[in-house]
């Protein structure tokens, strides 16, 4: 079951934040900061979804506006790894990308870092060619871009060196509407 997580939901959030903490223990290994992060996505204008088996939290998405209410940062996306190969973070990707939409968004963005050398970009100067890298990026081990692709993502672009040397972010985007054309044909 898809529900929408809000700050009453006490349970939850310090649910969702433990899986925070257990995928991304390198910046949520401390209790306090996975929950502070929960919190943040569900006050303003945030968005974020929990996908929930039998009461207890198994994965997470959430999302929050970067330009106006057009392109949107897809943060975090995370599921327990006793749930993952499931089709659990495909339904909470759909899920988000709806409610997206509905909020007036055509775009939404993710940061995919490569902290642990699993692409093929870890492993190069990516200053001297990006995007010859990024035309030909390589997954070394089950580095999640591969997955944003299936679902039709794209990368736009490589920020190196971001997470320290060699260890670049991953830059991800969907258009989530078609683009209008005008009586010519042409957008």
């Amino acid at each position: 079951m898809i529900k929408r997580l809000s700050l009453d939901q006490e349970n939850d959030i310090k649910s969702t934040a433990k899986i925070l903490s257990d995928v991304f223990p390198w910046s949520y290994g401390e209790e306090y900061r996975a929950i502070d992060e929960v919190k943040r996505l569900c006050e303003d204008d945030g968005i974020a979804y929990v996908y929930v088996v039998d009461e207890t939290v198994k994965g997470i998405v959430g999302a929050k506006p970067q330009y106006g209410s057009t392109g949107w940062e897809l943060h975090p996306l995370a599921v327990d790894k006793d749930y993952r190969h499931q089709g659990i973070a495909k339904t909470l990707m759909s899920k988000i990308e709806a409610a997206v939409v509905d909020k007036g968004g055509i775009v939404l963005y993710l940061g995919s870092d490569d902290e642990h050398f699993r692409t093929s970009l870890s492993s190069i100067d990516l200053f001297e060619d990006p995007l010859e890298a990024i035309k030909n990026i390589r997954n070394y081990s089950d580095h999640p871009f591969t997955f944003y692709e299936k679902i039709g993502y794209k990368i736009v672009g490589v920020l190196p060196d971001a997470n320290g040397w060699n260890k670049p972010d991953i830059y991800m985007a969907k258009r989530l509407v078609k683009r209008p054309l005008n009586g010519d044909g042409k957008p």
